[in-house]
């Protein structure tokens, strides 16, 4: 039975890097796969998803209008499809996120859906808060503060590094808008760490 599933963490814990691998392993295996984006995060241009690394894809962009299940329907009656991939999942709409478990129940189709969890204000996006519920399975990707501890939130930054607390929560950006920290440095506010701060042995699991 298909499932689907959601692959969440912080900024720059290598969501799109495991989307592309688990793609790669797919394709390899002689299965075709679908890869969806949200047309709103358009850093790495339109139709295209990439890691830091330098890994990256061509793939279908959609808006939040979108039909989800009738797209991957109707590409799946063209060429069977192996798995449907959905990068920077938290832009998902509520109703995209039950045609995506329309596309595992009556398709048969696997969805991995990678994104974040919460926003720069510790708040659920809606796509995540969707894909908590209605998701098979539950994964997390860990990265680490500047600390040493498991980074589970996001800071927002200004241009001269302040930390920014309000504002719109879809602000499209990379590591010059966003830090990845623990609970305590989000709340602290501490976007780096301090000279007389001492490193962690890893994070807690």
């Amino acid at each position: 039975m298909a499932k689907l599933y959601f692959y969440y963490s912080t900024m720059n814990a290598g969501k799109s890097t495991a989307l592309l691998q688990a793609s790669y392993n797919y394709q390899e295996r002689g299965m075709q796969t679908l890869i969806l984006t949200p047309a709103v995060d358009n850093r790495a241009g339109v139709k295209m998803v990439s890691s830091r690394i330098g890994l990256e894809s061509p793939a279908i962009a959609f808006d939040a209008t979108e039909n989800l299940f009738s797209l991957v329907r109707e590409r799946h009656l063209e060429k069977k499809i192996g798995c449907v991939f959905v990068d920077e999942a938290q832009f998902l709409k509520k109703q995209q996120v039950k045609q995506l478990s329309c596309v595992a129940d009556e398709l048969g189709v696997p969805v991995l859906c990678y994104g974040l969890r919460t926003d720069f204000q510790g708040n659920l996006f809606q796509g995540s808060e969707q894909l908590l519920a209605w998701a098979d399975e539950l994964n997390e990707i860990k990265t680490i503060c500047h600390c040493g501890r498991k980074a589970n939130m996001v800071l927002r930054v200004d241009a001269a590094g302040h930390v920014v607390k309000e504002g719109v929560q879809i602000k499209i950006g990379g590591n010059e808008q966003y830090v990845s920290v623990c609970r305590t440095h989000f709340k602290s506010g501490m976007v780096k760490r301090r000279q007389d701060e001492l490193l962690l042995d890893g994070f807690d699991e």
